[in-house]
């Protein structure tokens, strides 16, 4: 089980990613510096105990106008070898030190452990409170078996609004970075066969919920 420290990161997570959001293709540009109010997310654990796992949704009020991302991020106690282009920055933790926090796309072990979650073989966590599980996070899988271990390191390509995870002989894993609520996934059902659903509240308290992963056939990316 990941314990979650009450302590403070300096710089904060939020900090960081105001820097690189604006960075990523499917950051829906304001003109202006975004803007942002966490909405949501939660964790999952780390078998190996090393590494933490968190999902977390970020509100972009600048502009006046809303947007909600997935941001699926991981905490390192040092730098995940070859990942250099998915560091969003490093930050002092008040209890464990420097920790090197990277897009979780490009970490096997999130990526694992989500494909783990899809298939029922993980549970989500509290993104608050250690040892206290989310049963928001719901999950459902249809696909063939998936590799319990993930051998090297997954292919990972940003689009105008998801990322696309791709392993050896498995589904495409897609993340969906711009949040929709009540998105269903692809007009083609026939093309998932696994997914991710989970929720989030924004500044004004409406709650919402929508998919923030899928698993698709070949050919079915993310749009």
């Amino acid at each position: 089980m990941a314990m979650i420290y009450k302590t403070t990161m300096k710089p904060g997570k939020t900090e960081l990613l105001t820097a690189w959001l604006p960075t990523r293709p499917w950051y829906a540009s304001t003109g202006q510096a975004p803007e942002l109010d966490r909405s949501g997310g939660f964790r999952l654990d780390d078998p190996e105990g090393e590494v933490g796992i968190e999902f977390m949704v970020l509100t972009d009020h600048s502009g006046g106008r809303e947007t909600s991302y997935l941001l699926p991020l991981t905490y390192r106690g040092a730098p995940l070898d070859g990942a250099e282009a998915a560091l969003v920055g490093t930050s002092e933790h008040g209890v464990l030190g420097t920790r090197w926090i990277y897009d979780g796309a490009h970490d096997p072990v999130l990526v694992g452990q989500l494909l783990a979650l899809i298939q029922g073989r993980a549970v989500a966590q509290d993104q608050c409170d250690s040892g206290t599980t989310d049963p928001s996070v719901t999950a459902w899988c249809a696909g063939p078996g998936l590799p319990e271990a993930l051998q090297g390191r997954p292919e990972v390509t940003d689009t105008v609004r998801g990322t696309e995870v791709r392993l050896p002989g498995a589904p495409v894993l897609v993340l969906t970075r711009v949040l929709r609520p009540g998105d269903s996934g692809p007009q083609d059902a026939s093309a998932a066969v696994g997914r991710l659903t989970a929720g989030w509240t924004t500044l004004d308290g409406a709650a919402y919920r929508g998919v923030f992963a899928e698993l698709r056939t070949a050919g079915h990316g993310a749009s």
